[in-house]
């Protein structure tokens, strides 16, 4: 019987303790969460990486499909139509300018985005466009046999390792359009790097763009954007049709108030333009359109601008400043992938062009992985260790105090470098990869949080 009484008074004791132990825990846990604030950024001691929000904010691609199913062939937006439709839009959608101010982080003009407009799907261009992107063929017939060929089949399967919040959209959209000028400009990004083909052509898995280019610079105008141009590698581009393909979008676009335009240290105020593959072609015959001496000179004419080449290997830099360019920018968002998007590499090349009096412009990127479209290509994979690598290329980039810092890239999907709001998403075949522990927009914070720093830090510089 004493010994019954004994246990009997230890398991009453034991459990009084568990329950203090319990509710002790219970307080902890409800003192953190009244401490960590709303909007929590990766510099506060309660970051993105202690008690995340695991609840993601999805939106209703099911019934977003169900409505694109119901459209009929007769009802494909026609690009003549597209600037009346997306003016209306924006009419219906205009809220007071102070409002947006005040809701938005003001634009850092020395952020510039890559941004892609080659998305399409039967909804307004009567079949998908670039999410429906081939699988590509590894160049050594030995390997290509290892791996799967043909092409995706959207909705549900699409181009890509991530599935967007706004589903395969169109880049016709203007509701898509004006999602996509808030996104970026909620991520104080000022400037715009709209990749573009002259009119009549495009890349080879999608169609001709540039008379979107309009309605591109009127939603821009709305979120006090601005837009500038990444000249892609088109058919027989060289020094008399780069000449003519400049002249036209000065002439056609240069007017509009979202238009970029850079202040140099000289003062004046000149348009700019990347060149996307610029090593493609020879010094020499840049050097016909870029230097005064050039026999198809753009210097000293209405249509004199920056131009800002692309490195890749380490001899890019002299036959860049032999062509006559005004800088370089290094694209890739793969630290290690070339000798320009290593980031080690970054303080080196900022010494070269400074004393040549060159603009460096670095790029940083949230990740890169591109399986879905090179299924081969898993060794340039980089992954986005939840933030941390896309705030490591952040950190490098300032180390060498660059003028402009170029994020690569807004939505380039099928390489995986967006941040663009993303969202879980599984199907019969494929799960995409997602943002997960943190909300959607965890990229889009993370930039705003990088522009202000740089902000500060340039203050400093400049001092």
């Amino acid at each position: 019987i004493l010994n019954y009484d004994i246990m009997a008074r230890f398991r009453r004791r034991t459990c009084i303790i568990l329950l203090l132990f319990i509710l002790f825990i219970c307080s902890i846990m409800m003192a953190l969460k009244t401490l960590r604030p709303d909007r929590a950024g990766f510099g506060d001691p309660f970051g993105l990486g202690l008690l995340p929000e695991l609840q993601q904010r999805t939106v209703l691609l099911d019934s977003k499909q169900n409505s694109l199913n119901r459209v009929q062939g007769d009802t494909v937006t026609r690009v003549s139509n597209l600037h009346s439709i997306a003016v209306n839009t924006m009419k219906a959608s205009m809220s007071p300018v102070k409002k947006l101010e005040e809701e938005l982080s003001s634009p850092n003009y020395n952020f510039h985005i890559f941004y892609y407009t080659w998305y399409g799907n039967p909804q307004f261009d009567g079949k998908y466009i670039h999410w429906n992107h081939p699988l590509l063929p590894h160049w050594d017939p030995k390997i290509a046999n290892n791996y799967p060929k043909g092409r995706h089949n959207p909705p549900e399967d699409i181009g890509a390792n991530f599935y967007p919040e706004l589903g395969s959209y169109s880049s016709k959209d203007p509701t898509v359009i004006e999602a996509h000028m808030k996104q970026m400009r909620s991520a104080s990004t000022g400037v715009i790097v709209l990749s573009w083909y002259p009119p009549g052509m495009a890349d080879e898995n999608g169609e001709p763009t540039d008379d979107l280019v309009p309605v591109i610079l009127d939603y821009a105008h709305k979120y006090n954007l601005k837009v500038t141009f990444h000249i892609e590698p088109y058919k027989d581009r060289d020094d008399r049709s780069m000449y003519h393909n400049v002249k036209y979008i000065i002439d056609k676009y240069g007017s509009h108030p979202a238009f970029y335009r850079h202040k140099t240290s000289t003062g004046r105020f000149l348009p700019m333009f990347y060149v996307y593959d610029s090593y493609v072609t020879i010094p020499e015959i840049w050097a016909n359109l870029l230097t005064v001496s050039g026999s198809q000179s753009i210097r000293n004419t209405p249509y004199d601008a920056l131009f800002i080449a692309l490195l890749v290997e380490e001899r890019h830099k002299h036959d860049i400043h032999r062509s006559g360019f005004d800088g370089m920018y290094t694209y890739f968002a793969t630290n290690g992938f070339s000798y320009g998007s290593s980031h080690h590499n970054w303080a080196s090349l900022k010494a070269f062009c400074d004393s040549n009096n060159l603009m460096f412009i670095p790029s940083v990127g949230p990740g890169y992985i591109d399986t879905s479209i090179r299924p081969w290509n898993n060794h340039n994979t980089r992954n986005r260790v939840n933030g941390k690598y896309y705030e490591t290329a952040f950190s490098a980039a300032l180390l060498v105090r660059p003028e402009i810092i170029s994020i690569t890239s807004f939505n380039e999907w099928h390489e995986g470098t967006q941040i663009e709001k993303a969202v879980p998403k599984r199907t019969g075949q494929v799960v995409y990869l997602d943002y997960k522990p943190h909300k959607p927009n965890v990229y889009l914070e993370l930039t705003q949080k990088w522009s202000e720093k740089y902000r500060k830090e340039q203050e400093q510089w400049l001092m």
